[in-house]
């Protein structure tokens, strides 16, 4: 997370998220097992989006595979973008978004955690949060356990989506505050 200033905040309580109105902010929250090469390219941009300069609108969060850790933390925000990496068969390094509106809309060959993520978005729906989800995949061909190196080809597309994330964050935020 970031500060006004910019500076990168260590957050080690839930208290930041509901310090104040974050409904009109996004979440980009990257999700993945770090130890699992391709698996973990979800944490891999947000360390690597974590280097520039983001709108004021925008809040970051390595997810890692926390499922329902997570679920205090995003239900404070209106519109939430996942990165994750998945198995759908298309060519290694595949960049997509998708607008899944429920669990079921997610994709059914997310990498190992996606049950979690799939639940954790069934209880914002159970709580009655409705946020405005976004994910966005990176097609892997496998998960190498004991790894933090990616392949080529997806560590090729993380620029292609972090540009994908900062297109729509900003279309998201022009049509949220009638900026058109």
């Amino acid at each position: 997370m970031r500060n006004k200033r910019g500076d990168t905040l260590a957050i080690s309580s839930d208290a930041y998220f509901f310090e104040k109105d974050k409904s009109q902010s996004i979440l980009v929250l990257g999700i993945g097992n770090y130890l699992m090469g391709d698996e973990g390219v979800g944490v891999q941009l947000i360390q690597q989006i974590n280097s520039l300069e983001l709108p004021s609108y925008m809040d970051i969060l390595d997810g890692g595979t926390g499922g329902f850790l997570l679920l205090s933390c995003i239900e404070a925000y209106g519109h939430i973008i996942f990165v994750d990496a998945t198995m759908d068969g298309k060519r290694q390094g595949t960049v997509t978004l998708i607008r899944p509106r429920f669990a079921s809309d997610f994709p059914s060959t997310l990498s190992v955690h996606d049950v979690g993520l799939k639940d954790m978005v069934e209880a914002l729906y159970l709580l009655d949060k409705k946020p405005t989800l976004h994910l966005i995949t990176i097609s892997i061909d496998e998960m190498k356990p004991m790894t933090i190196d990616l392949s080529h080809k997806v560590a090729e597309a993380i620029p292609k989506a972090i540009e994908l994330i900062m297109e729509l964050a900003e279309d998201i935020y022009t049509k949220n505050h009638n900026l058109v």
